[in-house]
């Protein structure tokens, strides 16, 4: 028996999950690290917890098996997207905290590209809007109140990563590459030219030097060194989470569907070999290449999911744990008055509103707990159906079903709701881990374990089915709506 080992290293802690060949879970190891908060609206993360993190989760994973090491052919990469660390290419060490992608701190950088005109072609080059929510103006931020980091930058000698770049080169002692799924999430990649663009590189004012080397989902990404794991394990797989875990859902061809409920929700789409362009506030992104040559996803993304059920129980205290909020949810009896948009950190698509913040209406004196975790249960579903709907209308074409994966894709109250909303079915994998299985088919491909796609179809899992069951949420979604449009500050036609 062959095994693979993937790494998910998400936004709020990193797992290692070692596979069998046949796509069996053998061993999970997961830590969490901290979030810091040092300003409203900033999110930052310590690199070196992360790497930390990272490579106690794996040794575990690995000891808790009970295999000889020698079986691992390979390790597959998957990471929380645009999260922008700089570090010094002698020493390794980072030159200022991560910054997480849910950051805002960048916001006005933004604003100031898109009011210099450069809006369209970003979105020409990048399949992206001009939004904080992306690496660029996070590194031009670093270099510009680091000292000197910006000439140690220009010359190479502090260099960009996003969080795979970060732990590719740790674990294999310098190298300094990221996959295209990363790549086109910065917003310095051109997603038809596959390379980094002088002009945006101009637009950002980021230098190519500290730039990583951008290669195949699937490749030879190098070994680990020894000191780590006790022998070298080839990397063969990279691939962003959301784009791996629409690889992991196995959707393989045009227009088939999945969301993935984590600390955000981003439902993505494949749409194949050609990138398109979103009328409605999706965004393109380069999905992965297996050899076969590049396939895109448009893609719809949500920034609070997740981060709502955590809001609930840490900060709100209103309850104990996540698996409390289902049957408090089916606890309010008839049409709940209550409506939340939860824009913690503004709203994604497909409003893509900086500025917007979370609002609660229709608060009474009989108001209680029930009546928020309902809401908040409510709004994931609802934004989900807001970016399905998006797609539909620039695709002209919808889909008979929608899959799901993520931590928060276990509340079947969600589901039902969701399936309701949109009118289709929902399928729920029996792994949900689906990202990180991504992660290692990817591997598994790129060591050359798995022949093709047909290969990796053969060992998929059976999913749970939620129908519809016939309720009007009609009269929800107008009120939702409305609530929507008071909270936005700027809107899409």
């Amino acid at each position: 028996m062959k095994y693979i080992l993937a790494i998910d290293a998400g936004t709020t802690s990193n797992r290692a999950i070692l596979f069998d060949e046949n796509a069996h879970v053998v061993s999970v190891a997961q830590k969490a690290f901290k979030q810091y908060f040092p300003h409203p609206g900033w999110v930052e993360q310590d690199p070196s917890e992360i790497l930390s993190t990272t490579i106690g989760v794996v040794a575990e994973a690995l000891a808790k098996a009970q295999i000889d090491k020698k079986d691992v052919v390979s390790i597959g990469i998957t990471n929380q997207r645009e999260t922008t660390i700089l570090w010094d290419k002698h020493t390794g060490r980072a030159v200022a905290p991560a910054i997480v992608w849910q950051c805002r701190r960048t916001a006005d950088r933004a604003e100031a590209v898109k009011k210099a005109g450069y809006g369209d072609v970003v979105r020409e080059k990048t399949g992206l809007e001009v939004d904080a929510y992306f690496s660029a103006t996070k590194i031009a931020y670093i270099l510009d109140t680091v000292p000197g980091a910006r000439e140690k930058a220009e010359r190479g000698d502090i260099l960009f990563g996003t969080v795979d770049s970060f732990l590719l080169y740790h674990l294999t002692g310098g190298v300094h590459a990221t996959d295209m799924s990363n790549a086109s999430r910065t917003m310095l990649f051109n997603i038809r030219t596959l390379d980094w663009d002088p002009e945006l590189l101009e637009i950002f004012d980021v230098p190519r030097a500290c730039l990583p080397e951008v290669m195949p989902t699937a490749a030879n990404f190098g070994k680990t060194l020894p000191s780590h794991f006790g022998l070298e394990i080839p990397i063969a797989g990279m691939i962003g989470d959301q784009q791996s875990a629409l690889f992991g859902e196995q959707c393989f061809d045009v227009g088939e569907v999945k969301s993935t409920f984590g600390t955000g929700a981003f439902i993505l789409m494949n749409t194949g070999h050609k990138p398109v362009y979103s009328h409605y506030g999706l965004l393109s992104s380069y999905a992965w290449d297996i050899g076969e040559g590049p396939v895109y996803a448009m893609e719809g993304s949500i920034f609070a999911c997740g981060s709502i059920i955590e809001w609930l129980r840490e900060d709100l205290k209103v309850i104990e744990s996540a698996e409390e909020t289902e049957a408090l949810a089916r606890s309010v009896e008839g049409e709940n008055p209550v409506v939340f948009v939860p824009a913690f950190t503004g709203l994604g698509t497909p409003y893509w509103d900086a500025e917007a913040r979370g609002t609660v209406f229709g608060i009474s004196r009989s108001t209680g707990r029930a009546h928020l975790v309902k809401a908040s249960l409510d709004a994931i579903a609802l934004m989900t159906a807001d970016v399905i709907d998006a797609m539909e209308k620039d695709l002209k074409d919808g889909h008979d079903r929608i899959l799901v994966d993520g931590g928060v894709s276990q509340n079947d109250y969600l589901l039902e709701v969701l399936a309701d909303i949109i009118g289709r079915e929902v399928h729920r994998p029996a792994l949900v881990e689906t990202t990180a299985l991504g992660a290692a088919f990817m591997a598994g491909l790129g060591c050359g374990l798995y022949t093709d796609l047909s290969d990796i179809k053969k060992r998929a899992s059976e999913a749970r089915i939620i129908k519809p069951s016939g309720e009007d949420y009609r009269d929800l979604r107008r009120r939702w709506h409305r609530a929507v449009d008071v909270t936005v500050t700027r809107h899409i036609d």
